[in-house]
């Protein structure tokens, strides 16, 4: 029933915010009369307010175009290699006219992203995208909406998570692959390198694990403390919902995108409310830089997802409340998860000073569980001021992060072809 309120809410948004958008642009375009009426720029400020606060917010497109190296541009074709009813695996394709750069091209390290299933389009990782496309051979992992995978297709939990990543690895080449997880799925990705490496199969050459609940025993957070101070039960009785009919998956139990915004927003509602009166300030003002810099931000931050039901639960269980993956004790399909069988590639750890999501130490726990790896290829790294997302985004990850992860991958020895 929530759901379906929910979208009721949305079609009497939807169409206010139409109103909104259309009166705010009579009121700003040089050539109406309206815009010459007194008070026209402030009505039109509120009414583009108004807009952005009941628009619905679609998926946002990578939309990496080109990049440059070495002086040289780079045109990108983003394409899907392989669609999975959860899952696209996209690939950054690098095209250049010098057959000096397509040389480097050829030699630059095969690298798979793995973005977070937590709410947000895998465009939340775009920045941490386009910094790697210069030096490095991009795929990333991007998530389908649960509420557009028909219910017949069936569930999916963080056993088939893990079974996407393995299977994504397979198909790209370990021997060649390096690994980039973030947030949430350095868990799965750990265990799809463990179990790979535990039935004697070639693992990725690196793993880089980045701000993830490894041991979220470790330096709890707010999220963390959720988690433990609630029975499963409670989860699936107040945030599991089912699709309505007017999606493709009607009838699919899952963790609505318009809730986790809600959760989004609750962890900071002061912030929020103050960046949107800023942007009416900007509007006021006419300062159209930092104005275009809020939009920017808010249609990526507000456009989320619907997770599935099978999925939040079981990380909600496993990662978060029994710890399996810390105390040596996941099982996925009866095969037990098993890090210390990582012999080969190498372990890199980041984290944020100041991450209120995963705290300090819990992606670091990685490290004692992956004791089958020679210690000398470990390395850790707590980036200072850094919050969660300043990890894999923003100033802070292209000036002090990528350095590091960049010359971490370099590193590894790369088999001959």
């Amino acid at each position: 029933m929530l759901y379906e309120l929910h979208e009721w809410q949305r079609s009497v948004l939807g169409s206010m915010s139409y109103w909104a958008q259309a009166s705010a642009k009579a009121l700003t375009e040089q050539n109406s009369l309206f815009s010459q009426l007194p008070g026209a720029q402030r009505v039109a400020a509120g009414c583009e307010l108004m807009y952005r606060l009941g628009k619905d917010y679609e998926k946002p497109e990578f939309g990496i175009a080109r990049v440059e190296r070495d002086g040289a541009e780079l045109a990108i074709n983003e394409h899907v290699i392989e669609a999975r009813p959860f899952c696209q695996l996209r690939h950054f394709r690098r095209y250049a006219t010098s057959s000096e750069t397509l040389a480097k091209l050829e030699r630059d390290p095969l690298v798979l992203v793995v973005a977070p299933l937590s709410g947000h389009h895998a465009t939340l990782l775009r920045d941490t995208v386009r910094t790697l496309l210069p030096e490095h051979d991009v795929h990333i992992t991007d998530w389908v909406d649960a509420r557009m995978v028909p219910a017949d297709v069936g569930g999916f939990g963080l056993d088939d998570y893990v079974a996407y990543i393995e299977d994504f690895i397979r198909m790209l080449g370990a021997e060649r692959l390096h690994v980039i997880s973030v947030c949430q799925p350095t868990v799965p990705v750990l265990a799809a390198a463990s179990l790979m490496a535990a039935r004697g199969e070639t693992t990725p050459l690196s793993l880089t694990l980045m701000g993830g609940p490894i041991d979220p025993r470790e330096s709890p957070t707010d999220v963390n403390s959720l988690a433990t101070t609630r029975p499963l039960s409670w989860f699936e009785n107040h945030v599991i919902h089912t699709v309505p009919a007017t999606y493709p998956g009607h009838g699919r139990p899952v963790y609505p995108g318009f809730l986790q915004h809600a959760g989004f927003v609750a962890m900071n509602p002061g912030r929020h409310v103050s960046s949107h009166w800023d942007f009416y300030q900007d509007l006021l003002r006419g300062d159209l830089n930092d104005a275009a810099q809020h939009r920017r931000f808010y249609d990526e931050y507000n456009a989320v997802l619907d997770m599935p039901a099978e999925f939040y639960l079981d990380t909600i269980e496993i990662v978060f409340q029994e710890f399996l993956l810390a105390r040596g004790l996941w099982q996925v399909k009866g095969e037990l998860v098993n890090p210390a069988a990582i012999r080969r590639g190498a372990l890199l750890t980041i984290e944020g000073e100041l991450d209120d999501i995963s705290g300090l130490g819990q992606t670091a726990a990685a490290h004692g569980l992956c004791s089958g790896i020679p210690k000398r290829r470990h390395q850790h790294e707590v980036i200072a001021d850094a919050g969660h997302y300043g990890i894999f985004s923003g100033r802070r990850w292209r000036e002090t992060v990528y350095p590091i992860v960049r010359d971490f991958i370099r590193r590894q020895p790369v088999p001959k072809r």
